[in-house]
């Protein structure tokens, strides 16, 4: 790997963040005058905690990492933002990812200015580590892999994940959105033994906070020092922190959901697998599926007129004829399989 001064660019690295007088303080105090606040209205007219670190203990003990391991963003989407600014030159340094794989890598690319190479999965969408690798050059920065895959929910294999992981000297994000739905190991078992290793997750999926906006971000304590200076001080309010330690107490609660989802996706696997309309219902470890049919835009417009609203994934590389169906309740599930017995 090279070193992450190598890795980092230059203006990151030499960065000075910006700091407050509550980062420079330890210990205990009855008086705060240092940030401008409103004195009334407490506790919301205080500045939140910047590093998160009563919530991110809680995280760390739920996922078997550190504190110092642990950055929370504005959703995934701000640490994907994040890797690309701290790693990536504009106009120099390149990433590169898996196709078809979650469009807003290539968009926080774009808005960096940065170049974004696709190297699609084979067609059964399965991981060509060397063909990925074959994709690099001295200026790749990054690579993203998303596992399970969106859109199209599958794993990818682990040992061709670990060649990409061993064999590339830059940065490999294992973007974990769909983890608590699939039946392997996260890759924050891992975490430890590679440097380069970043593991993104999310409560928005399994512990059904999409509103809330909180995602988790997992690398080594030196990597965590780089996002931590480049994320604006207060990313995560107050409200947000309280609520995700509130909902944290209730796992069991999110596994009994997880463990409903996954009867639903196999009731639907079955119903779809049936239907003379979808030619071929893919394996999924995701809260979706995706399916094939013969005229994706015209099944999905009929969907919507009535009232079905599902992904139409008919214009992206290798899923010609596909849309991709959440998982929902059992009463939402019953009311799209009825739309589509009418087609």
């Amino acid at each position: 790997m090279r070193t992450l001064q190598e890795l980092v660019r230059p203006n990151i690295f030499a960065l000075k963040p910006y700091s407050c007088a509550r980062n420079e303080f330890t210990g205990e105090a009855s008086v705060f005058l240092d940030a401008n606040e409103n004195p009334l209205n407490g506790p919301y007219n205080r500045y939140p905690d910047p590093l998160q670190l009563e919530l991110k203990a809680k995280i760390a003990k739920m996922k078997g990492v550190k504190v110092e391991q642990i950055m929370l963003g504005n959703g995934s989407d701000e640490p994907i933002d994040l890797i690309v600014r701290i790693f990536c030159e504009p106009k120099e340094d390149n990433i590169v990812a898996i196709a078809p794989s979650y469009g807003m890598y290539e968009v926080c690319a774009d808005v960096n200015n940065v170049e974004y190479r696709k190297v699609l999965l084979n067609e059964d969408y399965s991981l060509d580590a060397d063909k990925l690798l074959a994709a690099t050059d001295k200026n790749t920065k990054v690579i993203f892999l998303c596992s399970p895959n969106n859109p199209t929910g599958n794993l990818l294999n682990r040992g061709e994940m670990l060649k990409v992981v061993n064999g590339f000297d830059g940065i490999v994000v294992v973007d974990e959105a769909y983890i608590d739905f699939a039946s392997e190991q996260s890759w924050l078992a891992e975490l430890d033994k590679h440097e380069n290793l970043i593991v993104l997750q999310t409560f928005s999926k399994a512990w059904g906070l999409a509103a809330v906006r909180c995602g988790m971000a997992f690398a080594s304590e030196e990597i965590m020092g780089y996002f931590n200076k480049v994320k604006y001080p207060y990313n995560i309010n107050l409200l947000t922190q309280q609520f995700v330690n509130e909902q944290i107490e209730m796992e069991q609660r999110k596994q009994d959901w997880v463990k409903m989802l996954l009867a639903q996706r196999d009731r639907l696997a079955k119903e779809f697998a049936a239907m003379p309309l979808i030619k071929k219902v893919y394996p999924t470890d995701a809260n979706f599926i995706l399916v094939k049919v013969d005229d994706a835009n015209a099944v999905y417009k009929y969907l919507m007129e009535k009232g079905v609203i599902v992904r139409n994934r008919n214009s992206v590389s290798l899923c010609g004829g596909c849309l991709r169906i959440t998982v929902g309740t059992a009463e939402e599930n019953t009311e799209l399989l009825d739309r589509l017995k009418e087609i």
